[in-house]
């Protein structure tokens, strides 16, 4: 009679089997609730954000640049020095600017002095014509008092005229009445020559008042055209004196310094750079199908290869480049013939930083960064 029982092997085989099938079975578990979460992770969270490497540490470089050109006679800094707004960084010999300067103080304080004489030339001539004006009118009334005396003189005369034939009156009186109608006519000859001498006098003080206040007529000293001019001209030279002392435009730290003792330089020329590492941002290139939801104003995480995940860097976009690379290229990719190839193109984005921040963490232009932009935060937050 066979038996039903399974051979040793038979049963030996059958524990395994179901172990791999339970095996098989949770893997599968975890592949699926691994992707629920990351789908209910990229629906919740990973869907907001859009994320690149390839974004960099960037400053507006500050180019230090002499405004005068002369010998230096000082360098009072080295690269990777920090300074501030302010500080001297070269002091450039000084003697070309000199001359030009006390030139310039000698001019103006000549110009002052002609102009004070000037403005006092202007009133004096303005007394000398009120002074002409009283002359005319006291030369009238001498000529009008003369007038009367020559008027009563001659009816004195002619009265004794009349008289005369009959011996009222002496030959003595008539002769002196004759005597003091002369002597009236010819007083009233001079007050009329000089009150015509006063009027010509008035005329010309008149005339040089008028002259001399065209020159300086409602203008006080400090807004006489030549003095204007002068006190321009010295501040051009004072001007350029000061810019024989080249001082820092912001605070930062000292870079590509060359500039050297003795060196004569020339305007414009670039003796080193001040990069103002407290004003650092982000130029994160991000590809153009990331940027449908990028906003002013959404926040950004942003993490250094300096210093690793450990330090995030809070900011905002402050504004999304322009145009690509490859459009501001010096030569712009084209195809005469028509055959063209599809390349995603990248967006510069920039990002502000904390200050706060960033003086905790200094950053370097340059440095390469990690920036993840939250397209759900509110951009007027």
């Amino acid at each position: 009679m066979a038996s039903d029982t399974p051979p040793p092997a038979q049963r030996t085989a059958s524990p395994p089997s179901n172990l791999r099938q339970r095996l098989f079975t949770g893997l599968a578990g975890v592949f699926a609730v691994a992707a629920v979460g990351y789908g209910v992770w990229w629906l919740l969270i990973g869907s907001h954000h859009v994320t690149t490497e390839d974004a960099y540490v960037g400053a507006d470089v500050a180019v230090i640049t002499p405004q005068t050109a002369s010998a230096v006679r000082k360098v009072l800094v080295s690269d990777t020095q920090e300074v501030k707004a302010g500080d001297v960084l070269v002091e450039l010999d000084p003697s070309d600017a000199l001359y030009p300067l006390a030139q310039a103080t000698a001019d103006y304080d000549r110009t002052v002095r002609r102009v004070r004489g000037a403005l006092a030339t202007t009133e004096a001539t303005a007394a000398q014509t009120a002074a002409k004006a009283a002359d005319l009118e006291r030369a009238k009334a001498q000529l009008a008092a003369a007038a009367s005396d020559m008027a009563r003189a001659k009816l004195d005369a002619s009265r004794r005229e009349t008289l005369g034939p009959s011996g009222a009156v002496s030959g003595e009186e008539l002769s002196t009445a004759r005597t003091l109608m002369r002597d009236a006519e010819a007083n009233y000859a001079a007050a009329k020559a000089g009150a015509a001498l006063a009027e010509a006098n008035l005329k010309v003080a008149q005339a040089q008042d008028a002259a001399q206040s065209a020159l300086t007529q409602g203008v006080k000293l400090e807004e006489h055209p030549d003095v204007k001019f002068a006190k321009a001209q010295l501040d051009a030279a004072k001007l350029n004196f000061e810019r024989t002392v080249i001082r820092a435009p912001v605070d930062g730290v000292i870079a590509k310094r060359t500039v050297q003792v003795g060196q004569r330089v020339a305007i414009g020329a670039p003796l080193m750079s001040v990069v103002p590492v407290a004003k650092a941002y982000v130029d994160a290139n991000f590809k153009e199908v990331q940027l449908a939801k990028v906003r002013t104003g959404q926040a950004v995480i942003v993490e250094s290869d300096l210093y690793g995940g450990s330090v995030k860097y809070h900011g905002k976009v402050v504004g999304v480049g322009g145009g690509t690379g490859a459009a501001f290229a010096v030569i712009p990719a084209q195809n005469a013939s028509g055959n063209w190839i599809k390349v995603v193109q990248r967006l510069p984005v920039r990002i502000a930083l904390d200050p706060a921040e960033l003086a905790r963490h200094p950053l370097r232009v340059g440095l390469s960064v990690k920036a993840d932009i939250d397209t759900a935060s509110d951009p007027q937050g």
